[in-house]
């Protein structure tokens, strides 16, 4: 069965089969930008999987399929993940603000897939974000200015400066390398 066949199969037969398919198929994905957008720790990755699936459950019937069911369910979890940052953010009072640099392509040497992950786990949530959907989960402009609200050109315009954040923590651990 596919997406719009299982989750009719869920709304009217309240199917826990159904469920379990469309929680199979879409959940490891979903559980990998949880992820990322919790810097990789597990337990508020894991609270967000399951609060995304709670308001999924509750607000299915309301899907229109104007997008793929895992755009939408990635819009709910991206909305969850924003609203526990803002509430982190109200109960902090310091931010972090990042140096800007040119847009170039991530040319440092010695950095491996773990050093990436680290980097973008430092990264404030909103790059990180961006970063996440536009770099790893291959999204469009469009599709992220959509699932975030916002524009395309502001889609462009984080990914620029989350690039050049990136790229300088990079540097950062690559300087550590190379002292080390």
């Amino acid at each position: 069965m596919d997406d719009k066949q299982l989750v009719n199969h869920y709304l009217e037969n309240r199917s826990e089969k159904a469920f379990k398919a469309l929680y199979r198929s879409k959940t490891p994905r979903l559980y990998q930008m949880a992820l990322r957008l919790c810097a990789q720790d597990q337990h508020k990755a894991e609270e967000l999987i399951q609060e995304m699936w709670v308001i999924a459950i509750k607000k299915l019937a309301q899907f229109e399929w104007r997008s793929e069911l895992k755009t939408w369910l990635t819009g709910i979890l991206i909305n969850i993940a924003r609203d526990k940052r803002k509430k982190a953010e109200r109960e902090l009072t310091v931010r972090q603000s990042v140096a800007l640099e040119q847009d170039t392509a991530f040319e440092l040497p010695f950095f491996n897939q773990y050093d990436l992950e680290k980097a973008i786990s430092k990264l404030p949530s909103g790059f990180r974000q961006i970063i996440i959907l536009y770099a790893i989960e291959g999204y469009k402009h469009k599709e992220i200015a959509e699932l975030l609200g916002i524009s395309e050109g502001t889609s462009k315009s984080q990914l620029f400066h989350a690039k050049k954040a990136l790229r300088s923590l990079l540097s950062e651990e690559v300087q550590k390398k190379t002292q080390s």
